[in-house]
């Protein structure tokens, strides 16, 4: 936790070797590309992967623990400095155009418009949060070109991906030192300064995980990171990602969807820490897990089923499906105006009903799952994977349910997969589209792409080429997280 972002001088120490020709051509076509824009070779590059969570979906910012892997698509920055403070930003895929803004002070740093869906934005929050945590008087000025090959909207988490390397970039540049848990502290703050209330998982995986390992991810008492060895099974398990190709865009859904939630869950821990009779009212259910725990010797399954019958019974019975906020405010003991300042000012949200008592649900049941997924890797068995996928089945199940976050493309994915001999699907990120994550073995990788590719991806999009349907679905290892690149 306490060491730096590794400084790589070969690409086999990030990617799987079943890539290393790919990334080579595009790292040299880069390179090209950043000569042609500035008339000078970069000085430095820096990438950070986007990010696949196995298992423990919307649980991060409940402070409850998650369990991801980094995967090959990442986020590339190539740059070199200069005297001046101006930083000229251009992306490699013309579809952003090339943008350009100045330091603004120390106490400003760079003007953020999140009113705005605007690429650049995510740039600027990884340099806001670097030099506000440092006194710089003059930051250097940057030349600057983005590649990104991580699905926007795909649910692998392309704006954490872009804001972790963003800050590396900027950290780089100035010379300056960050632990990675430092690092990783910066960008989870940063990205809120596009009003995504997030909670710290994305960003950990980006810049924590290693070649090879999974990663299991704590965020209480605080920012943890284990790396977690996947089992060894004869065949060797793998894991496809398949693109539903409905943008999942946190930005313009989140009042309706994904801030929502948060809010929901907050609201939860606010009524069963009063319900519990807990010392403090809380609002986190992590909180609530810890405090009501606090002297118990269950063990974590015992104490998870303990948690959940509670929670169900204490939850008032109405007609609706969920609670108008005056009723939230009645059950909490809190005035509307206090939950609205404190939960909805900053973060907006729309809905008709809070829904406490399902969200709860996913929670404590899906933070169980992460336990016992993490167990299975350890004390591998000969039903290791049928196990691991019956945890990944439920929580889609619990997601979809009880958490309202899966969508019908997203159920048809894991159903097709299912069929074909996957032993678990789920979807993977915040849901509500982008992508889908499922678990089988080496030997039946190419069967699933082949039955997603006629059952779901040529009925619901025959203009796809080969290969755009090739990028669509990713078959992937455990790759390496945020490193600094010294191979030219």
């Amino acid at each position: 936790m306490s060491d730096t972002v590794p400084v790589c001088t070969s690409l086999d120490a990030i990617y799987d070797t079943s890539c290393l020709l790919k990334q080579g051509v595009r790292y040299n076509d880069l390179i090209s590309r950043f000569k042609e824009i500035y008339g000078c070779s970069p000085e430095y590059i820096v990438r950070s992967p986007g990010r696949v969570n196995l298992i423990g979906e919307h649980i991060d910012y409940c402070g409850f623990g998650v369990l991801p892997m980094a995967i090959e698509r990442d986020i590339v920055i190539l740059g070199a400095v200069s005297k001046e403070t101006s930083v000229s930003l251009a992306n490699a895929d013309l579809r952003y155009p090339a943008r350009e803004f100045d330091y603004e002070g120390k106490e400003k740093v760079v003007t953020i418009d999140n009113s705005q869906h605007e690429w650049s934005n995510y740039f600027k929050c990884g340099y806001k949060g670097i030099l506000e945590n440092v006194s710089l008087d003059q930051p250097k000025g940057l030349s600057l070109l983005v590649h990104g090959s991580v699905p926007a909207g795909g649910g692998l988490s392309s704006s954490a991906a872009f804001v972790c390397a963003a800050a590396l970039s900027v950290a780089t540049a100035n010379q300056l030192s960050f632990t990675k848990q430092e690092l990783a502290e910066i960008a989870i703050t940063a990205e809120r300064n596009v009003g995504v209330n997030g909670g710290g998982m994305d960003q950990s995986a980006s810049i924590f995980s290693q070649k090879g390992y999974a990663l299991r991810v704590e965020f209480v008492p605080s920012l943890t990171a284990q790396h977690i060895q996947l089992p060894s099974t004869r065949p060797p398990l793998a894991f496809v990602i398949a693109n539903t190709l409905v943008k999942a865009d946190k930005f313009v859904t989140a009042p309706r969807h994904y801030n929502l939630r948060v809010v929901e869950t907050k609201m939860a821990a606010l009524f069963l820490s009063k319900a519990f009779g807990l010392p403090q009212q809380v609002d986190t259910l992590r909180e609530v897990f810890d405090l009501y725990f606090s002297t118990s010797s269950l063990s974590k399954k015992q104490q998870f089923s303990e948690i959940l019958h509670k929670a169900q019974a204490a939850f008032p019975r109405y007609d609706t499906e969920g609670y108008t906020l005056e009723q939230v405010a009645t059950m909490t003991d809190i005035p509307q105006d206090i939950l609205f300042k404190n939960y909805m000012e900053r973060f907006p949200v729309e809905t008709d009903y809070f829904r406490l008592q399902q969200r709860t649900q996913h929670v404590f049941s899906e933070a169980s799952r992460v336990y016992e997924f993490a167990d299975r890797c350890e004390n591998v068995t000969e039903d290791t994977l049928e196990a691991l996928g019956g945890l990944m089945n439920d929580s889609q199940t619990s997601c979809k349910e009880s958490f309202d976050c899966s969508c019908p493309e997203i159920d048809a994915l894991c159903a097709i997969a299912l069929k074909n001999g996957a032993y678990g699907a789920r979807l993977t990120g915040a849901g509500w589209g982008g992508c889908t994550v499922m678990l089988t073995d080496e030997k039946n990788v190419t069967h699933i792409i082949d039955a997603l590719k006629e059952h779901y991806y040529r009925p619901n999009f025959p203009e796809l080429s080969e290969d755009e349907l090739d990028d669509a679905i990713i078959s992937t290892k455990p790759c390496g997280g945020a490193a600094v690149l010294d191979i030219m």
